[in-house]
């Protein structure tokens, strides 16, 4: 089989290296890839949001399947696209997509089918938006965007006037474009945080391993909001009362809004859920792995990748049985100096040659000659495994000392907090 992989991240290279393993896979093709991508499959140069592109490569290629991996070519079309062309491809399609491309929408459909979330409201004007926040008069208050921001597009105001900048940037000033339009304003929650994604045909919901993303660029949890600086799986403090509940109020219920809305879901929907005092809340919906979550978790996948994503396509994903590692992962992000804001690129990466042991997944990298460079703010993944989640933390950190880039910082405290919560 000839497989397209769509995307040029970390996530991506985690799933090239997941599709790489299937015997039945013989040619792996991905656009636009990077520098570590390059090693297993055949990159090209195809922007990853050129719907038009994308149909043609995969023509060209006479790719069998395409995976579709970010989430923008996911809300623009692209698996329509590419089914309406006769080529078979996993991912929503985007009047699924919409999940995550608007949070309006995502909100509406939990409260339509009482799937539990935070109290909120949305606004499109500045006056009506701070009437509401202060009538609330509860901090602190989150101010998201309705669409996508690239993971930033969610402000946490401490009082009011950091809760009028907010508002304002994004309503007045146009901070985050469209996608900042309208916002939403939520209700503040409390609790451990965790993500649990889930193969989706449409029809019924095979559950990841739990996982713990680091959103904040330093420890902490200081800094700036990125993309993710590392994860971990599974969760320490995710138990069997606390799966079961998010099984049944949270994930199942959701297939089956979006399949009675007529948009059945069919992918991978990634859940970001607070387990609070009250209970499980949904904070918000992927439409697609997360970053660096796909890293953490595929390499814990036991069943063949291929056969996933047939079995999803095929809408016969309750006939197959998943299986997954019962080791623990750790996933570092090694980020160029500057990020999530202005950062340069271009610097040798050194010191790859010298580790061992772990995974290293490519996300802002390019290859020159045989050697690689940065070229993104995320840069590496180095992921370990373990019998226990300070085993593979220890080796996840042995490891990413030995490699060096001008500019290089990671966090020093992945899986520290998950790692303290006693059992909820």
């Amino acid at each position: 089989m000839k497989i397209l992989v769509v995307g040029g991240g970390g996530r991506e290279h985690a799933v090239c290296a997941a599709l790489k393993k299937s015997p039945k896979v013989t040619q792996l093709h991905c656009a636009p890839g990077n520098g570590g991508i390059s090693q297993i499959a055949e990159c090209h140069n195809n922007k990853a949001t050129d719907i038009d592109g994308m149909v043609n490569l995969a023509r060209e290629i006479q790719a069998d399947y395409v995976f579709v991996a970010p989430d923008d070519p996911l809300t623009l079309g692209m698996v329509d696209a590419l089914e309406s062309a006769g080529i078979k491809a996993f991912g929503p399609k985007a009047n699924a997509a919409i999940i995550e491309g608007s949070k309006s929408f995502s909100k509406a459909l939990m409260k339509k089918y009482m799937i539990p979330t935070a109290s909120y409201g949305e606004f499109t004007d500045v006056e009506p938006a701070m009437n509401y926040i202060k009538e609330q008069n509860e901090f602190p208050a989150v101010i998201k965007c309705d669409g996508l921001a690239l993971g930033k597009g969610v402000i946490i105001a401490q009082n009011l006037k950091e809760a009028e900048i907010a508002v304002k940037s994004m309503l007045e000033e146009g901070k985050f474009g469209d996608s900042g339009k309208k916002i939403i304003i939520e209700e503040y929650l409390t609790g451990p945080e965790i993500t649990i994604m889930a193969f989706s045909d449409g029809k019924s919901a095979s559950p990841m391993v739990s996982a713990c993303d680091h959103k904040r660029a330093f420890d902490n949890d200081e800094g700036l909001n990125t993309g993710g600086m590392g994860a971990i799986a599974p969760a320490p403090f995710y138990n069997i009362d606390a799966e079961r509940e998010c099984l049944e109020k949270i994930i199942n219920p959701t297939i089956y809004a979006m399949a009675i809305e007529g948009r059945p879901f069919k992918g991978i929907l990634y859940f970001q859920i607070m387990l609070t005092p009250r209970g499980a809340r949904v904070i918000e919906y992927n439409c697609r792995f997360g970053d660096p979550e796909a890293q953490t978790i595929l390499p814990l996948l036991k069943t063949d990748l291929f056969e996933v994503m047939t079995a999803v396509i095929e809408e016969r994903l309750s006939d197959l049985k998943i299986e997954w590692d019962n080791r623990h992962s750790a996933c570092v992000v090694m980020a160029s100096g500057g990020y999530p804001e202005k950062y340069e690129t271009g610097f040798e990466i050194t010191g790859l040659e010298a580790v061992s042991d772990v995974i290293i997944h490519h996300a802002g990298t390019k290859r020159e000659s045989n050697k690689f460079f940065t070229a993104g703010g995320r840069t590496l993944n180095i992921t370990a495994l373990g019998k226990g989640l300070d085993t593979a933390l220890e080796k996840a950190y042995n490891e990413i000392n030995k490699i060096n880039f001008k500019g290089a910082f990671y966090r020093r405290d992945i899986g520290r907090k998950a790692q303290s919560i006693i059992n909820i």
